[in-house]
């Protein structure tokens, strides 16, 4: 089995800046793709940014210029520098990683548990 668990949500006034951050452990062979996304309630989630595992990355129109995602590799974590930070983007965040357990088996998505972010006008 595999966990993610993030942490560095918060309350944060608007023009400030959070940084998230998810850690995998558990059985990991290998992480191919990692990334953010956010949700209100009652909502779908929506796609903030993804990192390949060769570090290519891919970010929402919203958020482009304003955050960005990273990974350390030997950590298995991925991380979301937000800065900037607009009331708008008040949601709970998830992280989510493609996970292959062992060398020939398939990737797998895992997500964390969801970490709270609230941007105050």
């Amino acid at each position: 089995q595999v966990q993610l668990v993030e942490s560095g949500g918060g309350l944060v006034q608007a023009g400030g800046s959070l940084r998230l951050s998810c850690a995998a452990s558990g059985m990991i062979f290998s992480i191919n793709a990692m990334g953010w996304y956010r949700q209100a309630p009652g909502k779908q989630r929506e796609l903030v940014a993804t990192i390949t595992s060769s570090g290519s990355t891919n970010y929402a129109d919203s958020v482009k210029g304003r955050f960005t995602i990273s990974r350390d590799n030997a950590k298995n974590t991925v991380y979301l520098q937000m800065n900037s930070l607009k009331p708008e983007d008040t949601f709970i965040y998830y992280c989510n990683m493609n996970v292959k357990t062992k060398r020939f088996s398939p990737t797998v998505d895992y997500w964390g548990q969801g970490t709270q972010v609230t941007v105050s006008s």
